[in-house]
């Protein structure tokens, strides 16, 4: 098996056709190992929440090839599409999409159930534990701050036992304080249990916490950092952004 979780070749996307055409992603050949956290950047319209989308299969590049766990995404029939993503794939966004009717316990095994399997009560209470919110589970979302809610995403999307977990701006809706106890949360899976993180993010802080950063500008990669802290990330972001359209 290859050491790599994800795996696009010379994807493109593009929208409309004719003279109203417009290319999201040109070309991008990125590669995601196993049991590491990458971010992506690039200024406004860049193509991040594009290429988040192909690669998670939420979205079908219009060409090239993305490869997940082995299994070829641009293959695969609608059915089969979605079955992957319910099962190999976890999400988090910015909006935490929790249903307010539910407890926090509920609104972790909502995946399993729309997949007609019957959750074990202790899988969802070790997820629960998992980041910290054991004592919450009865709780519902009116009842839990925003950081406690983005953790019962962060649950929901673990409760399938994802091979990728795909974050779009996980921490763009809390502050400063709440967003580093969600960003230790998603180092430690990857330090502790080997998973691999793809994130987008704009916060060059956020960033910081992954293991490399991918720079996009206009649909194409322009370049990467590792191992960067804030400031040397914050920089690179400042050049991209003052590059002529």
């Amino acid at each position: 098996m290859s050491d790599d979780a994800i795996r696009l070749g010379s994807v493109s996307r593009r929208y409309g056709t004719g003279e109203g055409a417009v290319t999201a992603l040109a070309e991008v050949s990125l590669a995601f190992a196993r049991g590491t956290f990458t971010a992506v950047m690039g200024p406004s319209g860049s193509g991040k929440s594009t290429l988040l989308q192909c690669a998670a299969g939420l979205d079908r590049p219009t060409s090239g090839s993305v490869v997940v766990g082995g299994t070829e995404l641009t293959e695969l029939g609608e059915t089969r599409l979605t079955l992957l993503r319910r099962d190999r794939i976890g999400f988090v966004f910015q909006a935490f999409n929790l249903l307010p009717s539910l407890t926090a316990e509920q609104n972790v095994a909502l995946p399993l159930r729309l997949a007609g399997r019957r959750p074990a009560r202790a899988r969802v209470r070790e997820v629960l534990e998992q980041v910290g919110l054991g004592e919450r589970a009865r709780h519902r979302p009116t009842e839990m701050s925003g950081g406690q809610q983005q953790r019962v995403a962060l649950a929901r999307a673990l409760i399938t036992r994802p091979e990728v977990l795909f974050a779009d701006e996980p921490t763009g809706a809390l502050d400063s304080r709440t967003g580093r106890e969600v960003l230790a949360l998603l180092r430690a899976m990857v330090d502790r249990e080997g998973r691999t993180i793809v994130m987008v993010t704009h916060d060059p802080v956020a960033a910081a916490w992954a293991d490399r950063v991918v720079f996009l500008v206009d649909g194409r990669v322009e370049g990467e950092l590792a191992g960067a802290d804030a400031d040397r990330i914050a920089a690179r972001m400042t050049r991209l952004e003052a590059l002529p359209c």
